[in-house]
């Protein structure tokens, strides 16, 4: 257990929260949210002692061993991947280096052999014997190939090691698990898996997520960074956000009522001030208004980008026909063979599945980014598309700053215009005169939106979109998205902004693709797929589970 009392933590002499009391027990998940720069990931970082604090105490009952999931990719290239993640769990680790360094002494004593023997019963205890087995099931269940388990973490991309470090927090059971924006980097099939194991986890997990349905899915209680504190709600997040809801409802009418009672007042000792058998009243009911005057709202930390598509013109009957496309990535591995599809008016399509880079292909083919020879790609006359690919970086090496950044793609080319627009993003005052060369992976993810609703296109291509955004950010394009009137094709690791935007659902599989009209929780639930699906992946070595 742990249990925060009195906690306050100041930047800059303002507290970035204050006077929090908490207790985080066993058996129950903690889902930690607020808006960018609350501090959600600097409150993890005082749990586990990484970040001091100005006053108050955090406490972890004796003897109870807590697992932080690692931030840095590259602190264990010198390792391979089970080693990285037997380190997890420091007590088992040590101890096997121990027993080792003991077999491997040349005088070998018989005084060692009592003292190898001690240590191999402490080993088993700690279930050293079944460890290496466990890791390899986590490293499976986290989407990381058998082929890669017994590399060295130098040798594994970005998304490899992101898996490694998960399960290396997994590992040993800890008793308390920090767990800071797990489902990055992970897809669907690996999100599913974590979801499980988590549900199924005994002890204390306390963990930071912008993915919804993974909150929902997890979580016993919610705690909300806002308004300078942090607040604790039973339940998991659609339960937070309808009490919030709630909150913000009597909160408005609160305000409301507060301002009438002013405006009263103001009246009262306007009318009345000068009037001597009424000055008593004014003067008392002045000291009213002046209280009213001086308590002050507190101010949410929460800001929603506001995101609004608007084509210029409605779409035709014909859409996209795609025929014949073939591609390969640069190892030669082929990513779509003879692929062919027809898009249709009214459909917003997901494509999902395993074949991450095969889904990008077919994105990159359509909308013009990267050429296909001998393939068909007809697009109707009424259309007009626009893209946002999941790596964006050749659109920011430049030396512009937002605003001229964003000019570019505007017809209107007043600068109040572009700002106004830019503030609706949320780049408010000087930020949108920062260079779009040092922004963060989500606000450049936001300059892309706004080069697509600027764009007034009628059918959306979106990789991956909700990548590096929060919580808000992900609330206010899932809501853009669902009004738009016309054509969206997207791929996404986020299982609410799928099953809440999408009528249509395309699986690109090793044999193959599924495509079905329909939404994606009828989707998970169709027998048919469920066996089309099962046999697609058969004798593959990936395990499907969503």
């Amino acid at each position: 257990m742990i249990t925060v009392t009195d906690l306050t933590l100041k930047f800059s002499e303002k507290p970035l929260f204050k006077d929090v009391n908490l207790k985080f027990i066993k058996g129950n998940c903690y889902g930690i949210i607020g808006a960018n720069g609350a501090g959600k990931s600097t409150f993890l970082k005082v749990l586990s002692g990484e970040q001091e604090y100005d006053s108050g105490s955090v406490s972890i009952s004796s003897g109870e061993r807590m697992a932080k999931l690692s931030q840095d990719h590259f602190a264990f290239d010198q390792y391979s991947v089970k080693e990285t993640v037997k380190m997890g769990f420091p007590k088992l680790y040590e101890l096997e280096k121990a027993k080792d360094a003991i077999y491997e002494k040349p005088d070998f004593s018989e005084e060692d052999g009592i003292k190898a023997a001690e240590m191999e019963a402490e080993y088993g205890e700690l279930g050293g014997y079944e460890a290496e087995n466990q890791i390899e099931q986590m490293l499976s269940g986290l989407g990381l190939e058998e082929e890669f388990h017994d590399r060295m973490m130098a040798d594994l991309d970005e998304g490899q090691k992101v898996r490694v470090l998960l399960a290396q927090s997994l590992f040993g059971n800890p008793d308390i698990l920090l767990l800071d924006e797990p489902t990055n980097g992970l897809d669907l099939e690996s999100i599913a898996w974590l979801e499980n194991f988590l549900i199924e986890f005994e002890n204390c997990v306390i963990v930071v997520s912008h993915d919804r349905h993974f909150l929902n899915a997890i979580c016993t209680y919610i705690c909300d960074i806002d308004y300078g504190k942090i607040t604790q709600f039973t339940g998991n997040y659609d339960f937070w956000y309808h009490m919030s809801q709630i909150m913000q409802k009597q909160a408005k009418d609160e305000k409301k009522k507060r301002e009438d009672k002013m405006a009263e007042l103001k009246t009262f000792i306007a009318r009345f001030a000068s009037n001597v058998s009424k000055a008593g009243q004014a003067s008392s009911r002045k000291k009213v208004l002046e209280k009213l005057e001086l308590e002050e709202l507190p101010v949410t930390s929460r800001k929603f980008p506001y995101v609004h598509f608007q084509a210029d013109r409605e779409i035709g009957n014909f859409v996209l026909t795609a025929e014949d496309i073939n591609s390969k990535d640069s190892e030669g591995n082929v990513l779509l063979d003879n692929f062919s599809l027809t898009v249709h008016p009214g459909e917003k399509v997901a494509f999902v599945g395993m074949e991450h880079n095969s889904i990008t292909s077919f994105f990159d083919i359509i909308s013009g980014d990267v050429p296909c020879e001998g393939a068909t790609i007809n697009w109707g006359q009424t259309t007009s598309h626009t893209y946002m690919g999941r790596d964006n970086s050749k659109y920011f090496s430049n030396d512009l700053n937002i605003t001229e950044w964003l000019k570019q793609y505007s017809k209107e080319q007043d600068d109040a215009y572009v700002r106004g627009f830019l503030g609706r993003m949320l780049f408010t005052g000087d930020e949108s005169l920062k260079p779009v060369k040092v922004l963060s992976g989500g606000e450049k993810v936001r300059c892309m939106l706004s080069k697509m609703m600027l764009s007034g296109a009628n059918v959306l291509i979106l990789d991956d979109p909700t990548n590096h955004l929060d919580l808000e950010s992900i609330e206010s394009l899932n809501q853009g998205l669902t009004r738009f009137s016309g054509v969206v094709l997207f791929s996404s690791h986020d299982h609410e902004f799928i099953s809440t935007i999408a009528n249509r659902i395309v699986e690109i599989t090793p044999k193959g693709i599924i495509d079905r009209m329909m939404n994606f929780d009828d989707y998970l639930k169709d027998e048919q797929v469920k066996q089309l699906r099962k046999d697609a992946y058969a004798g593959t070595g990936r395990k499907i589970r969503f």
